[in-house]
């Protein structure tokens, strides 16, 4: 079954740099004290998947780097830029 989202929901954000610039909002705004508490609520909700998908972001990076170092993919031999 597809996950379907509503008008309310906001999509997932187009890369890592996008959401760490909206988590940063967030935070932000939740530091300033400038939201109520269902708002504050709502952006925490928001804040944790935001938080997920970087997180999860990272560890995807992180796992293609042991791949990098367990020589699984190689450099193909390029002449040096001398």
């Amino acid at each position: 079954m597809a996950k379907t989202t509503s008008p309310d929901t906001p999509a997932s954000p187009a890369s890592f740099e996008d959401a760490l610039r909206e988590l940063e909002s967030i935070v932000d705004a939740m530091e300033k004290g400038n939201l109520d508490l269902e708002p504050s609520l709502t952006a925490y909700q928001r804040g944790m998947e935001l938080l997920k998908f970087c997180q999860d972001k990272l560890a995807a990076a992180e796992n293609k780097i042991r791949v990098f170092d367990q020589g699984v993919l190689r450099e193909t031999d390029l002449p040096d830029a001398d």
